[in-house]
């Protein structure tokens, strides 16, 4: 471990050398995950899992075992404080421009950082009319992502959400997008990446006995409903005020739901 930082970052389960790191800063052909470890335990643990099992056989077609990126993460957290940041990046060893793999891919590079926690909100975002490329895999270099976010903040925004050539709303720069109606949780119906806070609240939406349905969302239809949150690893609920010229109602009957869903999911030890 460092010397100066509790904090670790490390390559197939040993610490990254500057030389290991060097080849990757210009790395674009990989996928990850990112979570917040709370006393060694995380909530959605199984989904963590199968999203880097998964995106890694789109990608790469071979995949690390469950039980190979578990022991990784253990590894990334001993020694460190209780409560912390980690993101797991799944990587081709050839780097990308290339035609083929490696025979030993993929590799994993994890990288441990202070806890976060989201903004309190409530949000405005502006509506940008984007679709995310391979919007079912969470991969890295969407320079766009960060380009949206800093052009809503210089219009007067907080941050971007997307709206597709269809005129539906798919999900913002790092958050997915929840609505709600007043009695049931509005998924936007669209092409994108179904995060792991979303899946985790959806699930126990449905032990809870909580409605909820998908729906192809216009700006207009929206305007029409009674709350709108945006969600991600750091939180399942942040308040959105407006997307575009559309305001938003902030409902806190609507944010109480999702944090008691959340909450109902239990924290599993890595």
């Amino acid at each position: 471990m460092s010397k100066t930082t509790p904090y670790r970052t490390m390559i197939d389960g040993h610490e990254a050398l500057m030389s290991d790191l060097s080849s990757l800063a210009f790395s674009g052909f990989a996928h990850f995950t990112a979570m917040q470890v709370r006393d060694g335990a995380i909530r959605g643990l199984d989904l963590h899992l199968q999203r880097l099992r998964l995106a890694s056989m789109e990608m790469y077609g071979q995949a690390n075992s469950d039980d190979e990126v578990r022991a990784y993460f253990r590894s990334a957290i001993e020694c460190g404080p209780v409560n912390l940041s980690l993101t797991a990046t799944v990587f081709s060893r050839s780097g990308e421009f290339t035609p083929v793999g490696a025979f030993n891919d993929p590799g994993i590079l994890i990288r441990t950082s202070p806890a976060a926690q989201g903004p309190t909100g409530p949000l405005r975002l502006d509506a940008v009319t984007h679709e995310r490329p391979l919007p079912s895999i969470k991969h890295v270099g969407e320079a766009t992502k960060t380009y949206y976010l800093r052009k809503a903040v210089e219009k007067g925004f907080d941050d971007a959400a997307f709206v597709d050539k269809r005129g539906h709303i798919s999900e913002a720069t790092i958050w997915n997008l929840a609505f709600w109606d007043g009695h049931t949780v509005v998924w936007p119906k669209a092409e994108l990446l179904n995060g792991i806070t979303m899946q985790i609240v959806k699930r126990q939406l449905e032990a809870l006995g909580a409605p909820q349905r998908e729906e192809s969302l216009t700006l207009e239809a929206v305007q029409k409903l009674s709350g709108g949150v945006v969600m991600n690893s750091w939180t399942p609920s942040i308040p959105v005020s407006g997307i575009g010229e559309t305001t938003l109602p902030v409902s806190d009957r609507f944010g109480d739901l999702l944090h008691q869903a959340y909450q109902m999911e239990p924290e599993v030890l890595i």
